[in-house]
């Protein structure tokens, strides 16, 4: 078995010292990777230039000009491009692509010396919450692989928790970094909205999506946010705030914190009971060592999953017009004419959920029903943030779960997609609203799987995130 490195900190330590090279690590990632294939975590591995670019990272490292991240070896989600490399969302309406420019994040992380060793199964333009809608299969939990990975960003975090490789990156829309991070028993970081540059990354719903990082460490996940984020030139949206100094100036929270819970969460059927047994185990704790916890409603809870839903399926008709069987990608073999093509290519490449989504968009765009959904959700929008920005006022964090129950069964037949949707409910808040959030591990449940619990806070509050995220882990 591969050794389990925490951090880049240890694996550069092993460097240091001569117990490994970066070919050496790259090999056993290679290696993980082989003997764990039937979990479908890759959907391609960069074996042969994966180990081409260690030994240059290896002449780089006795040089002593090697960048920050060297020695870390990165998967990257299937929706984030990468020069020369095929990049398809996990669709077939995507089959054969190319892309012939990399991502603004993926050019930062290979800037930095990072190794990228393949792309990552996810769910269909990221579509989902199971890792069960991709075009090559469900993504299998290393914990027990009859369980889901979570979604979308399931094949991100497998690989990661089945040592396939140090750090992966994967993006999230309303969750799809936080929980499959939480069904793994990883670390996922959602960053504030327009922090990390969108350019490159397959459009789902442009206002929500955000690239995060599945990480084993604290650490690493403010080193990698720290060398991601900042502003581009590519995408408007980005912010023009300066990057901290992330994991430098990483350090344990020290000062007493003020932390709201959702009340709802404790109280709710929907959430498991040993969900709930880790959230009042944790609350307890920070109880004890001083800090103030306390209960607050969120009156807008049951508007944040039809807010979210209308929100994101809207803008997701409008992105996923430009797949049309025409400029790139599948093209139907049955179509005679340009209206065949269109229908025919659309009607073959899109999956159910995609096709789901599309249709529920396009009806909430319609002139009939603009006003009525749509415009409303927005309306919606705005008063979730509202109120999400006036508890930061008062409090420094907010505390849930990440996600209402562990990973669960593959192939669980819910005949109600809103039942499914409606999984997403604590992970929403923050995609809504913008703010950065991150998933923690919260130990397992009685049959070994993982669970996690999310924190909250306000925009660009990062640092301090990360900081009392790093302290919450060693309570």
């Amino acid at each position: 078995m591969t050794k389990f490195y925490s951090s880049l900190s240890e694996i550069k330590s092993g460097l240091q010292n001569g117990k490994t090279t970066v070919e050496g690590l790259v090999k056993n990632y290679l290696s993980q990777i082989e003997i764990n294939a039937g979990l479908n975590a890759f959907n391609e591995v960069f074996d042969k230039e994966a180990l081409q670019r260690a030994k240059d990272i290896d002449e780089r490292l006795k040089q002593g000009i090697a960048g920050k991240l060297a020695g870390m070896v990165i998967a990257i989600k299937d929706n984030i491009c990468y020069k020369g490399h095929k990049v398809s969302a996990s669709s077939k309406i995507l089959t054969g692509f190319q892309s012939v420019y990399s991502s603004t994040v993926v050019e930062r992380l290979l800037a930095e010396d990072a190794i990228i060793i393949g792309r990552c199964n996810c769910d269909e333009f990221a579509m989902g919450a199971s890792n069960e809608s991709s075009y090559f299969g469900p993504v299998k939990n290393y914990a027990d692989p009859a369980k889901v990975s979570g979604g979308s960003s399931g094949g991100s975090a497998v690989a990661v928790q089945a040592n396939m490789c140090h750090a992966a990156i994967g993006t999230d829309t309303g969750g799809s970094v936080r929980q499959p991070a939480s069904f793994c028993g990883l670390i996922g970081l959602k960053p504030t909205y327009g922090h990390v540059s969108r350019h490159g990354l397959i459009a789902y719903a442009s206002s929500f999506d955000q690239a995060g990082t599945i990480t084993r460490s604290v650490e690493d996940a403010a080193l990698l946010l720290e060398i991601m984020a900042g502003a581009d030139e590519y995408d408007s949206t980005t912010s023009s705030k300066a990057v901290p100094a992330y994991a430098t100036d990483l350090k344990k929270s020290t000062d007493k914190k003020k932390i709201a819970y959702l009340q709802e969460s404790l109280s709710s059927p929907a959430v498991n009971d040993e969900v709930k047994s880790a959230l009042i185990n944790s609350i307890e704790k920070l109880r004890a060592a001083g800090h103030t916890v306390k209960p607050i409603a969120f009156e807008y809870l049951d508007y944040l999953v039809p807010a979210y839903y209308i929100l994101v399926m809207a803008e997701a008709s409008s992105n996923l017009a430009r797949f049309d069987g025409v400029h790139y990608g599948y093209r139907s073999k049955a179509a005679t004419d340009l209206v065949s093509t269109y229908k025919k290519s659309r009607s073959e490449g899109f999956g159910k959920e995609v096709k789901r989504r599309i249709m529920m968009g396009t009806f909430v765009l319609s002139a009939g029903y603009y006003d009525a959904y749509y415009a409303k959700a927005q309306k919606v929008r705005r008063l979730i943030q509202e109120k999400t920005n006036k508890i930061f006022e008062e409090y420094d964090f907010m505390l849930m779960p990440t996600a209402p129950e562990p990973a669960f069964d593959i192939g669980r037949k819910v005949t109600d997609p809103v039942v499914n949707y409606l999984a997403d409910i604590f992970t929403v808040q923050a995609s809504l609203t913008g703010t950065p959030a991150i998933s923690l591990p919260a130990g397992n449940n009685t049959k070994g799987l993982p669970l996690g619990l999310q924190l909250l806070t306000k925009h660009f509050g990062e640092q301090e995130l990360l900081n009392f995220s790093k302290y919450f882990l060693e309570l």
